[in-house]
């Protein structure tokens, strides 16, 4: 992928989840603000608890990007982060954050799977 290509489309997303970002903790301010009923408590918690967690992956997202910018200030993107190996051109293409190959990203979910 050439890399201004790749620099354009991850300002992008880092512009639409800084979006994202502000849209859901504005959402979450008015769940939280207390303008239900007291019988909707029950509710509000839990669409606040979905909230929260929206807001938490599009900050983990958002840390994505930011370190694809950078790998790319530093000239290391394209290069897996674990092994150096090139990151194959589809995967940049479909995930213009990714940080690894596709074996060493396979390797990294299965150490965080339980079990």
């Amino acid at each position: 992928m050439d890399i201004s290509v790749a620099r354009k489309r991850l300002e992008e997303m880092r512009a639409d989840l800084d979006r994202t970002v502000s849209v859901l903790m504005g959402e979450h301010h008015l769940v939280r603000g207390g303008g239900a009923e007291a019988g909707d408590s029950g509710s509000n918690l839990t669409e606040s608890d979905r909230n929260a967690a929206s807001v938490q992956a599009a900050m983990a997202h958002r840390a994505d990007v930011l370190a694809a910018l950078a790998r790319i200030d530093d000239g290391s993107y394209g290069r897996c982060v674990d092994c150096g190996n090139q990151v194959p051109e589809p995967r940049l293409e479909a995930r213009p954050a990714t940080a690894r190959c596709v074996p060493c990203q396979a390797r990294r979910d299965r150490r965080r799977l339980p079990g």
